[in-house]
């Protein structure tokens, strides 16, 4: 389960995040990637937008199903 306390500083603002324990296999970001990118400099994802509609939100909600070690939460600030 994604730890709010160590997101990593590059996520927006918003219900998304990835924090510190990704791995950077990419499955977010080719999920979903109006929302999450990779910073290749670090090698982990983090969420560049936050999605607005209920399919957005979806889209996000599957790609935070695809993260195989659980760095992706839904519960930040809003």
């Amino acid at each position: 389960m994604a730890d709010k306390n160590a997101k990593w500083p590059e996520n927006v603002l918003g219900l998304f995040y990835v924090d510190e324990s990704c791995i950077a296999c990419d499955a977010c970001v080719l999920e979903a990637p109006k929302f999450f990118i990779m910073n290749d400099l670090e090698g982990h994802a983090y969420v560049w937008a936050q999605p607005q509609s209920d399919e957005e939100i979806k889209t996000c909600l599957e790609a935070l199903e695809l993260c195989p070690v659980e760095s992706i939460g839904n519960d930040g600030a809003i």
